[in-house]
């Protein structure tokens, strides 16, 4: 079998309630994944793209957390809102959605 066109994992880690980090299982990523699907099925995209839930992607401070494969670009802060744009723009387009990209800026906030 081909590898997919695109891959993407949606973080659906759920961590015991009051962890400090909190988990992308309570921020809504079986929604997020659930939308997903649904896209790619609406799209006739399925053998071509795949959504699948992942295990922890260790960004769960941000919210819910995906990386879409090849190109390896982590998305944060993830809502069911947010993913008809990034299935359009992204998964369709090849265009990345910077406003919910994971960078290393991301990054020092959550340290801050």
């Amino acid at each position: 079998m081909p590898g997919y066109e695109r891959h993407i994992f949606v973080c659906e880690n759920s961590r015991a309630s009051g962890h400090p980090r909190g988990c992308c299982a309570d921020k809504g990523a079986s929604e997020v994944r659930a939308r997903l699907k649904r896209l790619v099925h609406e799209h006739a995209l399925h053998g071509r793209v795949r959504a699948n839930a992942a295990g922890c992607l260790d960004q769960c401070e941000f919210g819910v957390s995906i990386v879409v494969y090849p190109e390896g670009v982590w998305y944060v802060g993830v809502t069911v809102a947010d993913v008809d744009e990034i299935f359009r723009r992204h998964v369709i387009g090849g265009e990345v959605v910077e406003r919910l990209l994971h960078t290393d800026e991301t990054a020092s906030d959550a340290d801050s």
